[in-house]
C-alpha cells in the first residue's frame, strides 16, 4: 500500500488562534486517530426536538426493544447457546451470517444507551453480550454456522462464508459497547478476533498461512475502527492489507465480491452495492488515516461516477434483484429497482468519512437525500416493520413476491440484515451531522438541538424540513478569539437569506463557496444566525440517458423527494397519470396525515386508454394510445416518499409522466 508521509494540503479552511476542535472529535461511529489526515473531525449533536428527534424516539421505544424478541424468535441466540454449549437442536437460519443480525443490534443499543440510560436494554446488552463471549472459541474464533454446521472447518469458503463479514460487525458492536459504556467486555472478545484473524491472513511471503479476502467486504472499515479505539497499528495494517487485496482473482475475478478489478484502478462502482460501499468506506478510513493520496484519489473518483451515473433520485443504490447489484451507467429502473435498505446505510457511512477527510459539502448532500429519502423508507411509521427493498414505483396490479423482496412491510426478513442496520443508523444519527476543525464548527445536516466541539456550542431550532428557516444561537465560545460558522447551503437549494447580526445576506453576496456558508467573526453568547432556505415544491427530471424516466418529472420539496399513492387517488390506478407541469404546485400542511406531513398538490389527468384488444402497439405518432389532454382532470396528492406503504397496499410512483 502506497503511504506517503505527508497529506495534501486541504484548501477553503480558515485557522483561528482558538483551537475548536478536540484532540479525536465526538465520540461515536468515525472516531479519528490522533494522526489522522482529515480535513475535519466529527462534532457533537445533540437532538431534542423535531423531525428526527421522533423518528429516533420511535427507534428507542419501538425499534431496539424488540431486538432481542425477534434474534430469539427467528434462532439468532439459540445459534449462540449452541455455540456456547449451553443449548441442543439444530442451527436456526438459512445463512451463515445470521450473527451479524445480533451484532448490529448490540452496536444499536450501545449507542442507544449513550443516550439515554436504560435498566432493561442494558440488561439486554449485558446478557447478549455474555452469551457472545461464551460462544467464542479459545484462539478467538467466532461464527456459529461454521461451529455448528461445518464442523468447524474454517476459512474454506471466503466467496460464500462470510467469517470476517461477520467479524467486522462484532468489532463495530464491540467499539460502540466500549465508547458507550466504558466497559471491555465485548471489546475485549473482538480484540481476541481480530487477533485471530491477524495471525491467520497475511500477504505472500508473511508467513500466515492465507492469502485471502471475504466475499463481503465490512472487516475492513471495522479494523480501522478497531485501531482508532485500542491504538494497535497492526490492525490499521491488517485493514490495508485486505483492501488491496481486493481485485487480484483471490475469489474468481468477480465483480460481486469486489474482486474484478483493484480498488486504486477501479473507475465505476460494480458488482454487490453494500459489499462495494463498505469496501469504500475502508478505502475512505484508509486514506484518512494514512495520507494515501493514491486511495484517496480512487475514492473520490468513485463517489463521483456513482453519484452521477447510478444513484437514484432517493439516494437509493443498486439497479438490480439478482446479486443486489449496480447495474449498468444510468441503468436506474423504477419499478425493479432493489435500492436495498444497507446500501442506502453504507452509502452514508462511505459518504461522512468522504466529508471528513475532504471537507466538501457534497458528501453530505448525498447524506442528506439518502437520509431523507432512500434509509427512512426502509422502516415503518410505527417502528415496527421493515422494507428490504425500496422501488419507486409499484404499478396497479402488483403481484407482490413476499419475503425479502416485498414492495410490502414486513414485520423481520429471512435474511434480517436491514432492521438492525437501520436501528444502529438511528441510534447514532447525531455523529453525522455536524463537524469542526481548527477554525471553526461546520453544520452538515439541520436539526433541532445543539452543535458543540471544544469551547463552542451552537443552539438550533428549526422545523425542517417541512419549513426552510433555521435559528442558530452561539451558547459558548471561546473568548475575544474569532472562530467560522460554516452552514452547508444544499444543493437543491436555488434561494436562500441569512441574517447575521445586523448584517443580511442573500444567495447573490453571501460568503457562499464549495457548498459552505462561511461566518467568521469574534462570537459572543446570545449572537444570533438566521438561515432561511427557499423550500418551495419543484419538479425535477432527470439525465435524458436515464430511459427509465425520459418523459417523466419527480416532485420535491427540500431535501425530500415526493411519490403518489394510489389511496389518495380513488377512481382508477396510477398508471395512467399524467402531470400538468404548466400548472403550479401547492403545498397542503396536513398535521393529520401519516404523523404528520407537509403534501404537495398538483394537476394532472386520468389519461383514457383505449382497449386495442390482443396487441398492445399502435404505429408511432398516431393517437390511438390516448392523449393526456383528452383524459379527465384529476387533484394530485403527493406524499413523502419515506411515508409510503404505510397505509393499505396499492400502488406508487415516484416518477410522472408528463405527456
Amino acid at each position: 500500500m502506497s503511504r506517503p508521509d505527508s497529506a495534501p494540503p486541504v484548501p477553503g479552511l480558515t485557522a483561528s488562534s482558538a483551537r475548536i476542535d478536540g484532540p479525536v472529535g465526538a465520540v461515536g461511529p468515525v472516531r479519528l486517530g490522533p494522526g489522522a489526515r482529515a480535513a475535519l473531525r466529527p462534532a457533537t449533536t445533540g437532538i431534542d426536538a423535531g423531525f428526527w428527534q421522533a423518528r429516533r424516539e420511535t427507534n428507542a421505544r419501538v425499534g431496539i426493544p424488540q431486538g432481542p424478541g425477534l434474534l430469539e424468535s427467528a434462532g439468532n441466540l439459540h445459534n449462540l447457546r449452541l455455540a456456547a454449549g449451553a443449548a441442543e437442536g439444530e442451527y436456526q437460519g438459512a445463512y451463515p451470517f445470521v450473527d451479524t443480525d445480533v451484532y448490529k443490534w448490540l452496536e444499536a443499543a450501545s449507542w442507544q444507551l449513550a443516550q439515554a440510560p436504560d435498566d432493561t436494554l442494558a440488561a439486554d446488552v449485558d446478557r447478549i453480550t455474555a452469551l457472545v463471549a461464551d460462544a467464542q472459541q479459545s484462539d478467538g474464533y467466532l461464527n456459529t454456522w461454521f461451529q455448528i454446521v461445518k464442523g468447524g472447518e474454517r476459512y474454506q469458503d471466503l466467496r460464500w462464508g462470510h467469517e470476517l463479514y461477520c467479524a467486522g460487525h462484532l468489532i463495530q458492536a464491540a467499539v460502540a459497547h466500549h465508547r458507550a459504556t466504558g466497559r471491555p467486555e465485548l471489546l475485549d472478545v473482538a480484540r481476541k478476533f481480530a487477533d485471530h484473524v491477524d495471525s491467520v491472513f497475511g500477504p505472500p511471503g508473511s508467513g500466515k498461512p492465507v492469502d485471502g479476502i471475504d466475499g463481503h467486504p465490512e472487516v475492513e472499515t471495522a479494523l480501522v475502527e478497531l485501531y482508532r479505539e485500542t491504538g494497535e497499528r497492526r490492525y490499521l495494517d491488517l485493514a490495508g492489507y485486505f483492501v488491496d487485496r481486493h481485485g487480484h482473482g483471490l475469489l474468481g475475478g468477480e465483480a460481486y465480491c469486489q474482486d474484478r478489478v483493484p480498488l486504486r484502478e477501479a473507475t465505476n462502482v460494480e458488482g454487490h452495492a453494500v459489499r462495494q460501499l463498505y469496501l469504500l468506506a475502508a478505502a475512505a478510513d484508509l486514506a484518512t488515516e494514512t495520507a494515501d493520496a493514491e486511495l484517496r484519489v480512487a475514492a473520490e473518483r468513485l463517489w463521483q461516477a456513482m453519484t452521477a451515473t447510478k444513484t437514484h433520485l432517493t439516494g437509493g443504490l443498486g439497479a438490480h434483484h439478482d446479486w443486489e447489484d449496480f447495474g449498468d451507467p444510468y441503468e436506474l429502473p423504477n419499478e425493479r429497482a432493489y435500492c436495498e435498505t444497507c446500501a442506502a446505510i453504507a452509502s452514508v457511512q462511505w459518504s461522512w468519512r468522504m466529508a471528513l477527510l475532504t471537507g466538501e459539502a457534497r458528501y453530505s448532500d448525498l447524506i442528506e437525500r439518502t437520509l431523507f429519502n432512500g434509509f427512512l423508507a426502509g422502516v415503518s411509521l410505527d417502528g415496527e416493520r421493515w422494507l428490504y427493498v425500496n422501488p419507486l414505483q409499484v404499478r396497479d396490479g402488483h403481484t407482490d413476491p413476499g419475503g425479502d423482496q416485498s414492495a410490502r412491510r414486513t414485520r423481520w426478513f429471512r435474511c434480517a440484515c436491514c432492521p438492525p442496520n437501520v436501528m444502529r443508523l438511528l441510534a447514532s444519527l447525531e455523529h453525522y451531522l455536524a463537524s469542526s476543525d481548527a477554525g471553526g464548527l461546520q453544520i452538515h445536516q439541520y436539526v433541532t438541538g445543539r452543535y458543540s466541539s471544544g469551547q463552542v456550542t451552537v443552539r438550533a431550532e428549526t422545523d425542517y424540513p417541512w419549513e426552510g428557516t433555521v435559528a442558530f444561537t452561539v451558547e459558548e465560545t471561546p473568548g475575544e478569539s474569532p472562530w467560522t460558522l460554516s452552514l452547508r447551503i444544499p444543493q437543491w437549494c436555488r434561494d436562500f437569506r441569512v441574517r447575521c447580526g445586523q448584517e443580511t445576506y442573500d444567495g447573490n453576496d453571501a460568503p457562499v463557496a464549495d457548498g459552505w456558508l462561511r461566518l467568521t467573526r469574534t462570537w459572543s453568547p446570545g449572537d444570533r444566525v438566521v438561515l432561511e432556505l427557499g423550500i418551495e415544491p419543484r419538479l425535477t427530471a432527470a439525465d435524458p440517458r436515464v430511459d427509465a424516466v425520459r418523459g417523466c418529472v419527480a416532485i420535491e420539496r427540500g431535501p425530500l423527494v415526493y411519490c403518489l399513492e394510489q389511496t389518495d387517488h380513488p377512481g382508477g390506478g396510477l398508471d395512467d397519470i399524467v402531470l400538468d407541469a404548466t400548472r403550479p404546485l401547492a403545498v397542503k400542511h396536513r398535521p393529520d396525515l401519516l404523523g404528520g406531513v407537509t403534501t404537495v398538490v398538483a394537476a394532472g389527468r386520468r389519461r383514457r386508454i383505449p382497449d386495442r384488444g390482443w396487441w398492445p402497439y399502435s404505429p408511432a405518432g398516431t393517437t390511438e394510445a390516448g392523449a393526456a389532454d383528452d383524459g379527465e382532470p384529476v387533484e394530485l396528492t403527493a406524499i413523502p416518499y419515506y411515508a409510503w406503504a404505510n397505509r393499505e397496499d396499492g400502488s406508487m410512483r415516484v416518477w410522472l409522466p408528463t405527456s
